[in-house]
């Protein structure tokens, strides 16, 4: 869409376009001489330049940066009409209001509105980021922010940083970050520093005092800060309280304390003629705001509150208790209309946080109404477990009377289809078999000499014959008994650890009837084939760390390797002479992360704001690592080498960075069309 709102719109002048265009300028020109100079043709009027000039602020009521202000009202005046993008995600006030401000567009002005009383000598930013564009063709203003002051002085200092998550160093986008002044401590006279001070609840109690958000990098600027010390804060406000009040709020802090400062600087702003050619790079100077590399590592405590989230009987078999967070001990069910004396098997997930009750009798599992009693403990108000007891009545998603009339037209069907085979004198059954149990043997075809085989079933069993379960290994065209280990690992899973001899075929024969369960369903006979893979398809890395932080007696530094993407494939506890070995590696592209295992438990765990722990650290390796069958591969990673915030490579980061709006510069390209028309109308 043209401008048609510019008074030089046919003037014949190209319309000023900013430093981006005025290396397109000399183009512009060229095409007007060769245009004015050609001979009056008749023809249909041509459109004109388009419009690629960005709004400009042309006054304010009051004035920016302003001192002494003491109406909430603010209007801001623009050169032409005017649109804000997403105000209310974009459009961070600060310090922050508890009444969200009202701020809209109105014509060429932005009308805003505090709610909330002005506070004595503060000042106030608005901060519009990259919202503000004109009405008709989108064209960017930039990052723009507008300050006033209720005292006789404004502050004019920056802070500004990351806001990662703790667990992937993934950037974290609109998150809200603050800041805490922090008190001066009066001298100690056998200590003459100062020691700036902040209260432990005061993320808890007080709203934060300067307020920015996250961009999709993760970064931000909080803007109109005053000389000081601070503490640097960031919060998923939930309830817009702009304090920490919910556990389910995502938060990040850190105890080093923050002096702003400014210094005069000089940076390089490249001129583009298109997007594949530079014009001029030019040295600019600014005002450099320090510091401007904060991190914070943000992080969501874990959920200790403990409720019951819902009861499920999907399948009539089985009745599926959810809860919030798990427990040390299983809730106590008591039957209140029927016998419950051995009448469950019960499935338990590591944590116990779910619980699945498998029914025992058929009787019971054809009754579509189950009434019990649960005892199990849950989250007071106080945060304490106490007894809680419900009663609870189960019903199947699909009633006994209609899962009889889908058996039953099941049998019809397959009486249909034996008749047939009767008809046409082929063999045929009189009575339905009975569907045997589905057990699942991964991994098939191709194993790793360290991998185990697993064996699970959709339903308990009630009996494994470990004699009928078998396997062989062929050694010079024989097949020999191999010794194998069998053990059961969870309620349905099983596991069969071998020493795999490398290149060597085996084969797992398990007898029919190996396995029933606890409707007394068996298994058929299985038999599955297993080739060993051998050292020359692999690789082997090695990793050597260094530049370690210092950690607590018991911790230990753990390496993960990561395919495809960001999933954690294996890992490997760094050993003493601060190396992680992986052997076995197949060939591939892979990343490294580690972590500080703080608790030595082999798993990264998160923080706790009142117990003061911060999240455990993690680390990531820049490059790709490229790993080659018949290849050792060695890297030297100094984990705290790099900041980390340009730790994780962008291919594995999911949040992108935001795609960064510009003036698209279409007068060039319209110029050059108008050239290659003229060119093409006069036969030159």
């Amino acid at each position: 869409m043209r401008a048609k709102n510019k008074s030089n719109r046919r003037s014949g002048q190209p319309v000023t376009t900013g430093a981006s265009t005025l290396a397109g300028t000399r183009a512009l020109w060229l095409v007007l001489a060769m245009l004015l100079t050609a001979c009056a043709r008749m023809g249909n009027p041509d459109g004109g330049w388009y419009d690629d000039t960005p709004p400009q602020v042309v006054s304010a009521t009051p004035a920016d940066k302003a001192t002494g202000v003491r109406s909430r009202k603010v209007t801001i005046n623009f050169s032409e009409f005017i649109k804000i993008e997403d105000a209310q995600s974009k459009v961070i006030v600060s310090p922050p209001q508890l009444e969200q401000a009202d701020i809209r567009a109105a014509g060429k002005h932005i009308l805003i509105e505090l709610k909330d009383t002005l506070k004595d000598n503060t000042t106030y930013t608005i901060d519009f980021s990259d919202a503000i564009t004109d009405n008709n063709e989108g064209n960017p203003m930039g990052n723009y922010t507008y300050s006033f002051s209720t005292g006789s002085a404004i502050d004019t200092l920056a802070v500004s940083g990351y806001c990662l998550n703790a667990e992937d160093l993934e950037p974290i986008k609109g998150i809200l970050v603050g800041l805490y002044p922090i008190p001066e401590v009066p001298e100690d006279p056998e200590d003459p520093a100062p020691h700036p001070t902040l209260s432990d609840t005061v993320f808890r109690t007080t709203p934060l005092l300067r307020v920015s958000r996250t961009n999709g990098s993760g970064f931000f600027t909080i803007k109109g800060v005053a000389p000081g010390s601070y503490n640097v804060y960031a919060l998923d406000d939930a309830d817009g309280d702009f304090k920490f009040s919910q556990k389910s709020e995502t938060i990040g802090y850190s105890h080093d304390v923050v002096r702003p400062s400014s210094k005069q600087d000089v940076r390089q702003d490249t001129v583009w003629i298109d997007s594949l050619h530079i014009s001029n790079i030019l040295r600019v100077p600014y005002t450099h705001f320090l510091p401007d590399d904060v991190t914070l590592l943000c992080f969501k405590e874990p959920q200790t509150d403990r409720h019951l989230l819902k009861t499920e009987r999907k399948d009539p078999e089985k009745i599926e208790l959810f809860f919030t967070y798990g427990s040390d001990t299983l809730p106590t069910l008591r039957a209140l209309d029927f016998d419950d004396t051995d009448a469950f098997v019960v499935e338990a997930s590591e944590y116990l946080d779910t619980l699945c009750y498998w029914l025992r009798d058929t009787t019971l599992i054809n009754r579509d109404t189950l009434t019990f009693e649960l005892t199990y403990m849950e989250t007071d108000t106080l945060g304490m477990l106490v007894a809680k007891t419900d009663t609870i009545e189960a019903v199947p998603k699909m009633s006994y009377e209609k899962r009889q009339k889908q058996a039953q037209k099941e049998l019809e069907k397959w009486e249909k289809e034996q008749e047939k085979k009767r008809k046409r004198g082929q063999p045929y059954d009189s009575i339905m078999p009975r569907t045997p149990l589905e057990v699942k043997v991964s991994p098939t075809g191709q194993i790793d000499p360290t991998q185990s085989i697993f064996i699970d079933v959709p339903v308990p069993l009630e009996r494994c014959d470990t004699a009928a379960i078998h396997l062989y290994c062929m050694i010079d065209s024989v097949w020999y008994r191999a010794p194998h280990l069998f053990t059961q690992e969870a309620t349905r899973t099983y596991r069969i650890a071998a020493e795999w001899q490398q290149g060597l075929e085996y084969s797992l024969e398990i007898d029919s009837a190996a396995f029933e369960t606890i409707y007394g369903v068996t298994s058929n006979a299985i038999k599955q084939g297993i080739k060993v893979r051998t050292n020359d398809e692999y690789s082997t890395l090695v990793v050597n760390l260094a530049g370690l932080p210092s950690m607590p007696e018991g911790a230990q530094v753990v390496v993960q390797l990561l395919e495809g993407g960001d999933k954690p494939t294996r890992q490997a506890v760094m050993a003493p002479d601060h190396a992680a070995e992986f052997f076995f590696v197949r060939p591939g592209a892979y990343y490294l992360r580690a972590f500080i295992d703080m608790n030595g438990n082999g798993l990264w765990d998160t923080g706790l704001y009142d117990d003061d722990l911060q999240a455990e650290p993690v680390y990531y390796f820049g490059e790709k690592v490229e790993c080659k069958a018949k290849w050792d591969v060695t890297r030297a990673w100094n984990i705290t080498a790099t900041p980390r915030y340009k730790q994780k490579p962008l291919a594995i980061t999911k949040q992108k960075p935001d795609k960064a709006k510009q003036l698209r510069n279409r007068n060039i390209e319209r110029a050059r069309q108008l050239g290659k028309q003229y060119v093409k109308e006069q036969g030159l």
